[in-house]
C-alpha cells in the first residue's frame, strides 16, 4: 500500500462530524497544533469513535483505501459501500474511526458504522415519538421483528398488525409505514408500531362510513359473532352490536335461540357513536311494541290464561300473548302450601289460569297469582279457631323451639316449647311428643296477616304455681330426683320441684351429700322459702328433724316422770329387804 504525504492544510479531512461538538472542537485543536508544529505526536493519541472525512486514494478488488489525514490510510471493504457510484479515486467519503491502530499497525475504518451514526443523528434530529417513518422488515427476533428505518428499530409482535398473526415470515423483506413509539437515546434503540397506524386508518375509514349511518334506518347485516349478551354484525363494513334485549319483545336466555353465524338479518339503526365508532342495532323495533297500552288491556284483577314457558328458582313465567309474559312468584302459587320450587306445582308447557296482580310497563313486568283463584282459608281462621278454644291436631314437625301441628290442610299451629308444661323444663319437644302424635291444645293467639296460630298444652290444666303460697312452712313429701354437690332436687306430690340445700339436709354433721340422702329416696321436708316468679321452692329436712326431735323430746320428758316414782318404791323395798337380811 502506498503512503502519501499529507498536506495538513488540505480539505481531505473535514471538521469532525460526531454528534458531540466538544469532540469536534478537540479534533480541530489537534489539527491546528500540527500545522503550527506543536506536538507532532498529538494525532497518534486521538481516541477512536469519531466520524472522519477522507479521500479515496486507492481501489483494490476487495477494499477501498481512504486517507483521513492520520498516521496511515485505512482499508474499508467494498461491500460496505451501498452505492457503487461513490467508489472512484479522489472522492471524499465519511468513515468511522474504529481503531487508531489495528493488528498491522494501521488505523481501522468502517463505512457502515459511519453511515449508521449519520442515520441515527438524522432520526434523532428529524423524528420524535409519534413520527411516521418508512422501513423494511429485516429479520425475526425474540418477541417481534427488526425493521430498517435508516437505523434498526424493534417492532414488537403485538404491534405488527391489528389482526391475529399466524406466521411472521409473511412480513419479512416487505416495506411498510411505521409509527415511532419510543426513542431511547442512551441505548440508541427505537421501538415502532404498524398496528397503531392500521387502527388509526381503520378508525378514519370507520368515521367516514359512519357519516352515512342514521338512526332509524333499516340496514342488512351478517352475523359475525354471538356472545351471551348479544350479536355482532357486519353492516356495510361497520361492526354493529345487536343486544339480546333488542332482539325480540319475548324473553330469551341466549341469542343463539334466534340467530346463527352467517345469518343475514334486517336491523334498525338505534344509535351511532361516531367518537367511539360504535353502532347499536335492533330487531324488535321493526315490530309494534306489544307493551303499549298494556295497563289498559290487563288491569289488576284481570283473569288470564296462558302457557308456562320457563321455570326459575323464584317462580314461573307464563306467556299470556305473543311477546307478553307474566311472572307467577312461588309465594303466589298457594295459600296453604309452602312452595320452595315452582316445579313442585308446575312444569314447562302447562296451560294455567291466573289473576293479574300488578303491571310495570316501563320495566316490562307483569305479576300474576294462582292462589287468588281460590278462597283464602285464612280469611275465616279467627272465627274457626277463637282464642281459648280447644283443638285436637296431629304433630307434623318438631323443631328446637316447638312442635308444629296441622289444624286443617294448609293451616298449621305452633306449640312453643315454653307452653308444653307448667312444671318440667323441656329442652326439646321430642322429650314430650313424636311426629304423628295426636295432641289436645288451647288456642293462645291468631295472627291472620302473618298466617300464624299459637297453641299451648300446659294451659289445659291449672298452673300449680298459682297456689303455692299455702305451702309455706308446711311439711311436704317427695322423691329425690337428682343429687348435686350443693344439695338434692325433690319432686313433690303435686308435681313441683324443690331444692334441699346441702345446709338443710341434716341436723347432724356429715361429709358428702350421698352420706345422708340418695336418689329415689322418699323424704319429708319443710317448705322454708317460695319464689313463684322464678319457680323455685326451698326445702329443709333439718328444720323438719329439729321440729320432730323437739316433739319427741317433750314426749320423753313426760315418760320419764311417770317411770321415776315406781323406781323409788323398788329402791325402798330393796333397802327394807337388806335391812331384814342384816
Amino acid at each position: 500500500m502506498s503512503k502519501l504525504k499529507h498536506d495538513w492544510s488540505s480539505s481531505n479531512i473535514i471538521d469532525d462530524v460526531d454528534y458531540h461538538e466538544e469532540d469536534a472542537q478537540a479534533f480541530r485543536k489537534l489539527l491546528g497544533a500540527k500545522e503550527k508544529g506543536e506536538g507532532a505526536g498529538s494525532l497518534a493519541s486521538l481516541n477512536s469513535g469519531y466520524v472522519l472525512r477522507g479521500r479515496i486514494v486507492e481501489i483494490t478488488k476487495d477494499f477501498v483505501v481512504i486517507d483521513v489525514g492520520l498516521k496511515s490510510e485505512g482499508l474499508v471493504p467494498i461491500s460496505e459501500f451501498i452505492d457503487p457510484a461513490e467508489i472512484y479515486l479522489g472522492n471524499e467519503v465519511e468513515a468511522f474511526l474504529d481503531q487508531t491502530e489495528g493488528e498491522d499497525g494501521q488505523i481501522v475504518l468502517s463505512r457502515d458504522k459511519a453511515r449508521r451514526l449519520r442515520q441515527w443523528e438524522n432520526i434523532v434530529e428529524n423524528c420524535s415519538e409519534g413520527s411516521i417513518v418508512t422501513g423494511k422488515v429485516m429479520r425475526k427476533v425474540k418477541g417481534g421483528l427488526m425493521v430498517d428505518i435508516g437505523v434498526e428499530a424493534f417492532l414488537p409482535g403485538s404491534q405488527i398488525d391489528n389482526k391475529r398473526i399466524k406466521n411472521l415470515d409473511e412480513y419479512l423483506d416487505k416495506t411498510y409505514d411505521f409509527k415511532i413509539l419510543k426513542i431511547n437515546t442512551d441505548r440508541k434503540n427505537i421501538v415502532v408500531s404498524r398496528r397503531e397506524l392500521l387502527e388509526e386508518e381503520r378508525m378514519t375509514k370507520k368515521v367516514e362510513m359512519l357519516e352515512n349511518f342514521h338512526e332509524g334506518e333499516i340496514r342488512h347485516g351478517i352475523v359475525k359473532n354471538i356472545t351471551d349478551f348479544g350479536v355482532f354484525l357486519d353492516v356495510d363494513g361497520v361492526d354493529g352490536l345487536l343486544h339480546i334485549t333488542d332482539m325480540t319483545w319475548k324473553r330469551i336466555k341466549h341469542p343463539s335461540e334466534m340467530v346463527q353465524l352467517g345469518d343475514q338479518l334486517e336491523v334498525v339503526i338505534l344509535h351511532v357513536d361516531k367518537d367511539k365508532g360504535r353502532v347499536a342495532l335492533g330487531m324488535k323495533q321493526k315490530e309494534t311494541n306489544p307493551w303499549e297500552e298494556i295497563e289498559k288491556r290487563y288491569p289488576p284483577g284481570t283473569h288470564v290464561k296462558g302457557k308456562i314457558v320457563s321455570l326459575v328458582p323464584y317462580g314461573a313465567f307464563m306467556e299470556i300473548e305473543p311477546g307478553i309474559e307474566g311472572l307467577i312468584h312461588v309465594s303466589e302459587m298457594s295459600w296453604t302450601k309452602t312452595i320452595n320450587d315452582p316445579s313442585e306445582v308446575l312444569k314447562k308447557g302447562d296451560e294455567v289460569e291466573a289473576i293479574v296482580l300488578s303491571v310495570q310497563k316501563d320495566e316490562g313486568k307483569i305479576s300474576l297469582g294462582m292462589k287468588q283463584l281460590e278462597k283464602n282459608p285464612w280469611d275465616e281462621v279467627e272465627k274457626k279457631y277463637p282464642i281459648g278454644s280447644s283443638v285436637t291436631a296431629e304433630i307434623r314437625n318438631l323443631t328446637n323451639y316447638g312442635a308444629f301441628v296441622e289444624l286443617e290442610p294448609g293451616i298449621d299451629g305452633l306449640i312453643h316449647i315454653s307452653d308444653l308444661s307448667w312444671i318440667k323444663k323441656v329442652s326439646h319437644p321430642s322429650e314430650v311428643f313424636k311426629k304423628g302424635d295426636k295432641v289436645d291444645a288451647i288456642v293462645l293467639s291468631v295472627d291472620k296477616e302473618n298466617k300464624k296460630i299459637t297453641l299451648g298444652v300446659k294451659q289445659l290444666s291449672e298452673n300449680p304455681w298459682e297456689n303455692t303460697e299455702k305451702m309455706m312452712d308446711s311439711l311436704v313429701k317427695g322423691v329425690v330426683t337428682k343429687i348435686t354437690a350443693f344439695g338434692a332436687f325433690v319432686e313433690l306430690e303435686n308435681g313441683l320441684e324443690g331444692l334441699i340445700h346441702v345446709t338443710e339436709l341434716s341436723d347432724k354433721p356429715f361429709g358428702k351429700v350421698e352420706e345422708v340422702i340418695s336418689k329415689g329416696q322418699e323424704v319429708t321436708a319443710k317448705v322454708i322459702k317460695l319464689d313463684p316468679e322464678h319457680k323455685k321452692i326451698s326445702l329443709s329436712i333439718k328444720e323438719y328433724l329439729i321440729e320432730k326431735n323437739k316433739e319427741n323430746h317433750d314426749d320423753i320428758l313426760v315418760g320419764e316422770k311417770k317411770k321415776r316414782a315406781p323406781k323409788k318404791k323398788k329402791e325402798k323395798a330393796a333397802e327394807e329387804k337388806e335391812e331384814e337380811n342384816a
